[in-house]
């Protein structure tokens, strides 16, 4: 099956590491700073946050203005600031410190979308759930696996045509693939494992 062969092949580009976080506060937090801003510049806040106001109690009561200075590099800061410290109080306050682990609940957190809420679902607890980010909406269209507009839609139809074995690695893997090989602007058709597979192949050979 080519869906099949597909995953076996970007397996092997890129191994998988370490799958998922032991903290799931983390992954979520990182995951809302991660909105609108390249990987590289959120992992840098990341780690600054963390290294200041590493629970959610802490952050909680952490000043607003002290959680802007420290993930001042991430796009859209002065809204994200007072959005992840909310979160933070909620999870503090409500759910005893501990991260909701099924979507209905991860989605009624402030700033929490699909996205994000698959995302903690997929590596702050290891479940089966499809992480689609701009990566993973744009790769599935190239390759042909969905005809879809929106990465809503996309992670819909995934769930139909993806075996579920799959779900959990699918967002790493076009991650992975989308920064090195398939980028947006100047894919690098000629270095691509998937170009037999792909119907953008003519692009590598000049053609459009």
């Amino acid at each position: 099956m080519t869906i099949d062969l597909i995953i076996s092949r970007l397996k092997k580009q890129y191994p998988p590491g370490k799958f998922h976080s032991p903290d799931p506060f983390r992954v979520l937090i990182t995951t809302v700073l991660s909105q609108r801003t390249r990987d590289e510049v959120t992992e840098r806040a990341s780690e600054k946050l963390f290294a200041k106001f590493d629970t959610p109690k802490a952050l909680a009561q952490a000043d607003s203005g002290d959680i802007e200075e420290l993930i001042r590099e991430v796009g859209f800061y002065r809204v994200k600031a007072p959005r992840v410290k909310e979160i933070a109080r909620i999870i503090s306050n409500d759910f005893k410190g501990n991260v909701p682990c099924d979507m209905e609940t991860l989605l009624s957190l402030p700033g929490v979308g699909r996205k994000t809420a698959n995302c903690v679902l997929v590596y702050g607890f290891g479940a089966d759930a499809i992480a689609v980010d701009t990566h993973v909406h744009r790769i599935s269209n190239r390759l042909g696996l969905v005809s879809t507009g929106t990465p809503e839609e996309t992670e819909l139809r995934l769930r139909e045509v993806l075996p579920r074995k799959h779900w959990k690695h699918i967002n790493e893997l076009l991650v992975r693939f989308g920064q090195d090989i398939c980028r947006p602007v100047g894919p690098r058709c000629m270095a691509c494992p998937l170009i037999d597979l792909c119907p953008c192949e003519e692009k590598a050979k000049g053609k459009i």
